[in-house]
């Protein structure tokens, strides 16, 4: 073993004298967890802004349509939970790989030929984004310290929330350029080039591959039955269903109902995302200022029940933009206060923390099937596009109620629920 020191190697990183908090390797680290945070964001709803073409192209119904963005959020749930438990049991860098892989793998949709191999890209990108997800509450934990670890939420949701901006915008005039399956393979690119960095930088401190400490299906019941936590699971579904609903279909609706450009359209809505950058940014820093968890959940539940009904329920312009703000920042303020609250619940233990973020992705991964499908059926079936949003705009208030009914204790380890705390205000 070669000594340790402050340079970024490679090979061999000897954390035995310092540790990983104090290598500047973290660094490294982090840029590959940002990066690949960026990718699930870019591929999550590059599709919605050119689903319109998809229909006319491939002469599919909205709500077969729908499925190219739905499924694969329902392969990412269902993985979700289980999920945690192969994370743990392959191994962190491993997990990484495969997941970078697995989302290179839509490079391929530039030549997919009709609807199924295209939707088959689109799933194995699921299971992709679902591994990354899941895996990386457990390495930020070994990487980073605490409060560093609070600042990486924030960025790393704030990677992903401009993945999705910057994807929203760009697809429709990249798609004007080499067609909308070129402009898929296109942004599938990024993570072919993540698979090759994260192979040759990857690291995972102090284990060997699958030795970070397995945990069993036995624990998931104990985990998941602690009030707070399944609130933040409420919650952070609540949230999604509106969320996954307007970004799906909104550039639809302002094209078909409110006369708008498919590129007009794509920036419009685009908003939404690019304002969330600004709020989970604001959100992994005013709670080291601000201490109370109780505020980062009522405030942003309260902007996104405001902005949900008014971004198609007005036809002002000036509404519109004001409205897909407020859904914007509340939809991503609360995110790292949700994450760095289920790591305290659970202790900080890494193998429940994969427990609770694949918890996560299940409960929310569920919810954002199904809103997507909803809307493109009830505006096949009714031929509007009111009815389905309405209904989703109902799960924005799980944030707000999240908010108003957790417990006092709430940020309390495991065991610990009933004990007075101190340290945290809500």
């Amino acid at each position: 073993m070669r000594p340790p020191d402050d340079s970024l190697e490679v090979d061999f990183v000897d954390f035995s004298v310092t540790g990983p908090y104090d290598s500047r390797y973290r660094f490294v680290m982090a840029a590959l967890i940002l990066a690949a945070h960026f990718s699930v964001g870019l591929n999550v709803f590059a599709v919605s802004p050119v689903l319109l073409l998809v229909i006319e192209d491939l002469n599919i119904s909205r709500t077969t349509a729908s499925l190219l963005v739905a499924l694969p959020l329902l392969i990412s749930a269902v993985f979700g939970l289980p999920g945690s438990v192969l994370v743990m049991k392959l191994g962190l860098r491993r997990a990484f790989i495969l997941g970078w892989a697995a989302m290179g793998l839509l490079v391929l949709s530039a030549v997919a030929s009709g609807f199924w191999p295209l939707l088959s890209l689109r799933l194995v990108y699921g299971l992709g984004s679902s591994l990354i997800l899941t895996a990386a509450g457990p390495l930020l934990m070994q990487w980073f310290k605490p409060k560093e670890v609070t600042i990486m939420n924030g960025l790393d949701m704030a990677a992903l929330s401009l993945g999705i901006a910057l994807s929203v915008w760009l697809a429709a005039p990249l798609a004007g350029l080499a067609g909308w399956q070129g402009m898929l393979g296109l942004i599938g690119v990024v993570g072919l080039a993540g698979t090759f960095a994260w192979t040759l930088l990857g690291r995972s401190p102090g284990f060997e591959d699958g030795q970070e400490g397995g945990i069993t299906l036995g624990e998931i019941p104990r985990v998941l039955s602690n009030r707070a936590i399944l609130l933040l699971l409420a919650a952070d579904a609540g949230v999604l269903v509106q969320y996954t609903a307007l970004a799906s279909w909104l550039p639809s609706f302002f094209v078909e109902v409110r006369g708008m450009t498919f590129s007009r359209a794509g920036f419009v809505t685009g908003l939404v995302p690019f304002v969330g950058v600004l709020g989970v940014l604001l959100g992994g820093v005013l709670p080291l200022k601000i201490d109370s968890n109780r505020l980062f959940l009522v405030a942003p539940g309260a902007m996104i029940v405001l902005g949900g009904l008014g971004a198609f329920g007005s036809g002002n312009i000036v509404v519109i933009y004001i409205s897909l703000g407020l859904v914007g920042l509340g939809s991503w303020l609360y995110v790292p206060t949700l994450l760095s609250m289920s790591m305290q619940i659970v202790g900080r233990v890494p193998g429940r923390v994969a427990i609770v973020w694949g918890s996560l992705i299940t409960f929310s991964g569920m919810g954002m099937f199904i809103s997507p499908i909803l809307v493109g059926f009830l505006r096949d079936s009714f031929g509007s596009f009111y009815p389905g949003f309405i209904l989703c705009s109902l799960g924005a208030w799980a944030l707000l109620l999240a908010g108003i009914l957790m417990p006092k204790n709430a940020a309390a380890p495991l065991g610990q629920e009933k004990r007075p705390t101190a340290d945290r205000t809500l």
